[in-house]
């Protein structure tokens, strides 16, 4: 596109709204006149009609009409909306450029609402406007909708107006009949294609801006009222068809990535075929058209004209391939948005948008036979990473992995990746791996958001350098755990590994796009070691002030199904406990964070009292043998063997119980306990063994001071006590195995609550961002940024003296405010700008 305003001499701040006119002079005339009553200032504001060739003296009609009100320009030729929109902004000298149907008419504050958000969010590159008729009653344009085959249509049409369509959204494209764009960011894309001559020029726009990584917004204080005069009905119903049928092809083959436009374009290709022969059958009009190029005595044959619109549509596209091809290329390699990304704008991608029966049909089996359905309706491609062994018996980051994967792969691809050399873990919606160097870097090139929790970014820091959306499981904050579990391997060693884990954290924080976190109180925590490497700033405080975006709390969850007992376990099975015996459950492992010593010395009182009384610790021997034994677990049976409860009272399971197989342990036992140290640890865990008590209907009786403590104080789900505290250890034990009202109660309670821990409510926020998962604001700027090369799609950069003049001109205007406002503006879009492709 011809750019005869360079961007140093733009005028910032004006508006340039532009007017295409062809025969409709009448209109064009009202257009610009009604312009006169904006709420906007006239030394802001420039006009621009462009004459598209119309023959009939209407564009010195149109002059002598409006005066200076606009500039008149006339077009050699009818280039068509695109040419003469182009022209158009060629001639236009404001910051903005407007365009408006001549047939329309523009609300009072059309333009300062849409300016108003251009001003204020600098990832935004065009406005969509909402459009009604003429009388303001019914809706004309409030969102844009796209199906598989490329072509744009408006939804909402016709429908009463109503205040449900006044809320912003962001949209795949606004309608070239009201909306704004950014003029250098148009200039810099190419502006409107000419090839299309008129209809989804603008799909084709907004569809480029959004794979480009601008916005498009649809702001509905933007209002403009439209005459809906049949344009086409000056070019009759074939040439309508047939462009209908050739841009929709174009836009396709332009702005789908490689993976979708190998699935999509025969299959659109042999629809566009049948919708001509469909439409074909209701239209009376022939053409003749010889048998033989020769015209010799094999005779004429009469074929329906419109069933050549797909036919010659398809040949266009042949035809003009080459250039097509290389721009596609350009813009491919410019891509910062994948089609997986675009995809939730496409609305509804599967409508047909013909009610013919034989082309029904033909769509319906194009669909099934390509996979058309199953690829745009929203299915990701995540890979979740656990450095765990992934087998029978997990522990629980295993655990949290494996739940993740059955929650996504409900609506997505997904495989489960351990680091371990140990995948024995089997399911038939999603595949697990043990990957290695080679395999992570396959992983990477397929998915689309990588979920991950552990050390996987030390193990593999290119990955840090990805420009995949990447998903940090910080839920176990193990630089304050291994403050304790180190105690004994010297100080040397213990001072290191707590510099390693934090150092670890901290890469996972500034490189992560979202996180996730065990609780509210863990998020607080998250929140400032994140605004210790810088990731509460600006950019992302601009994109969600409340950082729901960038953290969000996913605690450990219980199954949606209640616990089915199979088989016996521990109840007339373990010698030493008989079936009438009181079972009280330690849930999980013996790590130096615990306290099991206050729990046995507890028991031990306990049971002088009720000799039925039994401990039973479920698993001694982590299930990852890369986790070393620990003190806390050998100070336990030393003690246990000391107060000769040992196989009498006290019992310990060596082998970690396997997943499938822990409710029936659980549902045996009486009572779950959970005993930790007083340490800074406690204030930020979540102990997840008493998630499965409370899946069990178990009450729980444990040490105060963490979320999990809260939760049953809150709710009555048994007794928190001091940490230490023997006497109350005791109490609280012998409270919920003996006092029946107690137990009655705490069980209630336990019943009520349960249903909101399952995975399924817990691991919402996850699915919710999986459904439409983004990059980060402030990272878009430090990844990749060799891997991006305008190639004529940005916007060329400032130079100094450039920066300087806008400054003195922002300043001159509206003050040191006005000046601020304008260059947070400027280093917004300079971030946007700078958005890596996502391959």
């Amino acid at each position: 596109m011809e750019d005869r305003v360079p961007e140093s001499q733009a005028r910032l701040g004006v508006v340039s709204v532009v007017i295409v006119n062809y025969r409709g002079a009448a209109d064009t005339i009202t257009c610009v006149q009604a312009l006169g009553h904006l709420d906007w200032p006239a030394d802001r504001l420039e006009v621009v009609v462009v004459d598209n060739d119309s023959g009939d003296g209407g564009s010195q009609h149109i002059r002598e009409a409006v005066g200076n009100a606009a500039l008149v320009i006339d077009s050699p030729s009818n280039s068509g909306f695109t040419g003469g929109c182009n022209l158009g902004v060629a001639h236009a000298t404001g910051e903005y450029i407007a365009f408006l149907n001549n047939d329309a008419r523009p609300d009072p504050a059309w333009v300062r609402a849409a300016v108003d958000v251009l001003d204020r969010d600098a990832t935004i590159g065009a406005v969509a406007s909402k459009v009604l008729d003429w009388d303001g009653r019914k809706i004309d344009f409030v969102d844009g909708s796209l199906t598989w085959f490329g072509m744009g249509y408006k939804r909402e049409v016709e429908r009463p107006d109503s205040p449900a369509y006044d809320v912003g959204r962001d949209v795949l494209f606004g309608t070239g009949a009201a909306m704004f764009v950014r003029a250098e960011l148009f200039r810099s894309v190419g502006g409107f294609d000419e090839r299309f001559f008129m209809f989804y020029e603008d799909v084709d726009l907004g569809w480029r801006l959004n794979l480009l990584g601008h916005r498009v917004r649809f702001v509905p204080g933007s209002i403009a009222f439209h005459k809906h005069h049949a344009t086409m009905n000056k070019f009759g119903d074939f040439r309508e068809a047939y462009l209908l049928e050739r841009n929709a092809l174009l836009s396709m083959v332009k702005n789908y990535d490689d993976e979708t436009l190998a699935r999509v374009l025969p299959a659109a290709m042999a629809l566009s075929v049948r919708r001509s022969i469909a439409r074909s059958d209701a239209d009376a009009t022939v053409l003749d058209l010889q048998r033989s190029p020769g015209g010799d005595d094999a005779g004429d044959v009469t074929v329906p004209k419109m069933s050549l619109t797909g036919p010659y549509a398809i040949d266009y596209l042949v035809d003009q391939m080459p250039g097509v091809w290389e721009e596609r290329a350009r813009l491919q390699k410019a891509r910062r948005r994948s089609d997986r990304d675009l995809m939730p704008l496409f609305r509804q991608a599967m409508e047909p948008a013909y009610a013919l029966p034989t082309y029904l049909e033909a769509h319906k089996h194009l669909v099934e036979a390509f996979g058309i359905e199953e690829w745009f309706n929203g299915r990701r491609r995540i890979v979740i990473v656990t450095g765990e062994p992934l087998k029978a018996a997990m522990a629980g980051p295993a655990i949290r992995a494996w739940e993740m994967a059955k929650a996504l792969s409900v609506e997505h691809e997904v495989t489960l990746v351990t680091l371990s050399p140990v995948a024995q873990m089997t399911h038939p919606k999603f595949e697990v791996v043990s990957a290695g160097s080679r395999k992570m870097h396959e992983l990477e090139r397929w998915c689309d958001v990588i979920v991950f929790q552990g050390l996987l970014l030390e193990i593999y820091p290119w990955l840090k350098t990805s420009t995949k959306v990447i998903v940090a499981d910080v839920y176990d904050p193990f630089h304050l755990e291994v403050l304790e579990q180190l105690k004994d391997q010297g100080e040397v060693a213990r001072a290191r590994a707590a510099k390693d884990t934090t150092h670890a954290l901290n890469e996972q924080l500034s490189r992560g796009d979202f996180f996730l976190c065990a609780s509210d109180k863990q998020r607080d925590f998250w929140l400032g070691q994140l605004a210790g490497v810088n990731r509460i700033n600006p950019l992302t405080y601009d994109q969600d002030e409340t950082m729901g975006s960038l953290i969000a709390p996913v605690s450990f969850g219980v199954p949606d199904d209640a616990p089915v007992h199979s088989r016996q376990v521990i109840k007339g099975v373990v010698p030493g406990i008989d079936v009438d015996d009181k079972v009280i459950l330690w849930g999980g492992g013996v790590y130096n964070w615990f306290d099991p010593l206050t729990l046995v010395r507890a028991v031990s009182d306990l049971h002088a009292r009720h000799p039925q009384v039994r401990l039973f610790f479920l698993g001694m021997k982590h299930p990852n043998p890369d986790v070393p034994d620990m003190r806390m677990a050998w100070e336990t049976r030393q003690l246990s063997d000391a107060l000769g409860l040992t196989d009498k009272v006290v019992f310990f399971n060596e082998a970690w119980v396997a997943y499938d197989d822990r409710q029936n342990y659980l549902l045996e036992c009486d009572l779950g306990v959970s005993n930790h140290l007083d340490h800074v640890e406690t204030a930020f865990s979540f102990r997840t063994r008493i998630l499965d008590y409370l899946w069990a209907g178990l009450p729980v009786v444990a040490t105060g001071g963490d979320s999990l403590g809260q939760l049953i104080e809150t709710h009555g789900l048994g007794a928190t006590v001091p940490p230490g505290d023997v006497v109350a250890l005791t109490h609280a034990l012998e409270t919920y195995l003996f006092d029946e009202d107690a137990i009655a109660a705490a069980r209630a309670a336990v019943a009520e609550l349960t249903p909101s821990l399952t995975w399924s409510r817990s691991l919402q926020p996850l699915l919710d961002f999986c459904r439409s998962p983004s990059r980060a604001a402030d990272l878009v700027d430090r990844l990749g940024e060799a891997q991006v090369e305008a190639r004529g799609f940005l916007a060329p950069k400032s130079t100094l003296r450039d920066d300087w003049d806008k400054a003195k001109l922002f300043l001159s205007e509206g003050g040191p405010r006005y000046v601020l406002t304008k260059a947070s503006g400027r280093a917004k879009r300079l971030v946007a700008e700078r958005r890596p492709p996502k391959s």
